[in-house]
């Protein structure tokens, strides 16, 4: 019967390799590191969270370290290798924590092999180096990385001994897949499976403010948690009803929240970008309506905020008539301007909102007509002036109770 053990982590010594190859392998490391990464996160999808995520320092880190002790290795053949061991062990624990295949980790051990291999030929082509040499350096990389693929398995076998019984960190990498649009491969509903977790035809991301610790016992089983991202997230599958909606407020207790707009689960990325987004503009007092506060409520602002130098942009460019005006002026005449375009009523309607005698609302518009000419009468003009003064009239409302608490400590 074939052994189906992993393979051991010590090996034959490698195969003898001329140690002034060393010198000219070592400048191509840097290169080298970088095809592996990017090769590995388009081969296997599921990865990308473990290059740019938490981990993504110390996985490239163990690359790195890989790397330098082949070369190493080809000029001191005995030399040992402590820190590259137990930097592969951990990454196959890590694996098994979080949910990665067995396959699809060694899966990169071998694309790591084959990118080595291809650039090891075109440096051997570039010195015109022998094929017997690099039919030697082939057998000598190959088990090289056996060796690296039996550090990781060793790790992945004590990590898995824990999966089974916490599918903690399953979820977590599920919803790291799901919030940055990863959705598209297979094994994510293998992924969903192991986890105990149904894929839902749509979902809505709710991003927390960093200090949230939500009650878990409040929410629904199938609600994904992940709190050790600098930025936490939650995951609500499915409609977000009146019941979910009560469940999450009782769970956050007062946390900051923005829940995103429920999207079909290929479109999770999107639900994440406007959530995150939307909590910053609540962290800023430009939404007011918390703790948990809802996207769908506030789709215009969202997108007249997505890029204040636009708007700062547009606004220079359509209030430019009013450039030459003392500046109390100008801002009486820009808020007159902002009331009329937001409700278009009658002098009487605009001063109730504004506070002033109607005569005044008409001694402004005469000024206003005066100074735009046509731009007031032009669709796009009036449509543009609205929106920018509808976004700065968001951040200025934001920023009143900071500038009267300002005050109030000066005095």
């Amino acid at each position: 019967m074939p052994d189906s053990s992993p393979p051991s982590a010590v090996s034959d010594p490698l195969e003898p390799v001329p140690r002034e190859f060393a010198a000219i392998m070592r400048p191509e490391l840097p290169g080298l590191l970088q095809e592996i990464k990017d090769e590995v996160t388009r081969t296997y999808p599921e990865f990308v969270p473990a290059f740019t995520g938490p981990q993504g320092t110390y996985v490239h880190a163990a690359i790195e370290q890989s790397l330098t002790i082949f070369v190493d290795q080809v000029a001191h053949p005995s030399l040992p290798s402590p820190l590259r061991d137990e930097m592969f062990r951990q990454l196959g624990r890590t694996s098994a924590e979080e949910g990665y295949s067995l396959d699809a980790l060694r899966g990169t051990c071998r694309v790591g092999a084959q990118l080595a291999l291809r650039r090891a030929r075109k440096v051997g082509r570039h010195y015109d180096l022998s094929p017997v040499f690099m039919l030697s350096f082939a057998d000598t990389l190959f088990a090289y990385i056996n060796q690296l693929e039996g550090l990781a398995i060793e790790g992945y076998m004590e990590g898995s001994g824990t999966t089974q019984a916490d599918q903690d960190g399953q979820r977590r990498r599920i919803l790291r897949l799901i919030a940055s649009g990863n959705t598209a491969f297979a094994s994510i509903g293998e992924l969903a499976e192991r986890a105990g977790w149904r894929l839902p035809e749509e979902v809505s991301l709710v991003a927390l403010s960093p200090d949230a610790r939500p009650a878990r016992t409040a929410l629904a089983p199938d609600v994904l948690v992940d709190l050790t991202d600098p930025q936490p997230v939650l995951l609500l599958p499915g409609p977000l009803d009146a019941v979910r909606r009560e469940s999450l407020v009782h769970a956050l207790s007062g946390t900051l929240a923005a829940v995103g707009p429920t999207v079909p689960l290929a479109a999770a990325a999107d639900s994440m970008r406007w959530a995150r987004q939307c909590l910053t503009l609540a962290e800023a007092g430009i939404v007011r309506d918390g703790p948990v506060v809802y996207c769908d409520d506030h789709l215009v602002t969202l997108w007249l905020e997505s890029d204040p130098a636009l708007v700062e942009q547009l606004a220079r460019r359509e209030l430019a008539p009013l450039d030459g005006q003392p500046a109390t002026r100008r801002a009486r005449l820009i808020e007159t301007l902002r009331v009329w375009l937001a409700t278009r009523g009658t002098a009487a309607q605009i001063g109730e909102v504004l506070h002033i005698h109607p005569q005044t609302v008409r001694y402004r518009m005469r000024s206003l007509d005066a100074t735009f000419g046509t731009q007031l009468t032009d669709p796009d003009h009036c449509f543009a002036t609205e929106a920018a003064l509808r976004a700065l009239h968001l951040r200025q409302a934001a920023a009143a109770p900071v500038r009267r608490r300002a005050s109030r400590a000066h005095r």
